[in-house]
């Protein structure tokens, strides 16, 4: 689950919108956001870190040329499962790959919320359902790499440290979507004025836009 549900879908607000499932075409355009996403980077940067943490592809060397190496890799690796997870599977399988914010107020229910989105998310018909896009395109694209990795890398463990580290890394990166936005508001609340207006100048990213 990695795209933002609109930002009408206020989590202080009393009015809950309407829901609208995506479209196929919405789908893959939510897609292509991701590949540009900042969000897709922390991602494959969370697991190039899980990857050299747990020695997968030795080979690469270890400090930041290790990680440099690891992370080309996992960011490759990230955006062919988003494409399966985001467009392929939700499609075929009418679930809703958007984000969307709990109405909590508690942070410790907030994090739980957002942590658990791997796991549970919408279908298109509205409803709460296991995650099954999530899941089996992780799991798909952790045993596709065996067709291209080294042989050493090809084992049961190996496939399932790849797997494990791929729902840490969506788990990271739905835990941003959730507190990323009151994140901003402390740092305008205390940020340089000078600072402010230079952020006003920059282009507005595609997963901030309603």
């Amino acid at each position: 689950m990695v795209v933002s549900q609109p930002a009408t879908d206020d989590p202080k607000s009393d009015t809950i919108p309407p829901y609208v499932p995506l479209s196929s075409h919405c789908k893959f355009e939510a897609f292509w956001r991701q590949t540009y996403s900042p969000f897709t980077f922390i991602s494959a940067a969370w697991e190039a870190t899980w990857a050299q943490a747990w020695a997968q592809w030795p080979q690469y060397g270890g400090g930041m040329e290790g990680w440099g190496k690891h992370f080309g890799a996992t960011l490759a690796d990230t955006e062919s499962r988003r494409f399966i997870q985001t467009y392929a599977l939700s499609t075929v399988l009418h679930q809703d790959p958007r984000y969307f914010p709990s109405r909590q107020k508690k942070i410790i229910s907030r994090a739980l919320y957002a942590a658990t989105r791997v796991v549970i998310t919408r279908g298109d018909n509205g409803e709460n359902q296991i995650n099954s896009s999530e899941l089996l395109g992780a799991l798909f694209t952790s045993s596709l790499q065996n067709a291209y990795y080294p042989r050493a890398d090809r084992s049961f463990d190996n496939t399932m440290n790849r797997f494990t580290g791929a729902l840490s890394s969506d788990a990271i990166s739905d835990l941003l979507h959730e507190f990323a936005p009151d994140m901003k508001r402390i740092f305008h609340r205390h940020a340089p004025k000078k600072v402010i207006e230079l952020e006003n100048k920059l282009p507005i990213p595609d997963d901030d836009k309603p």
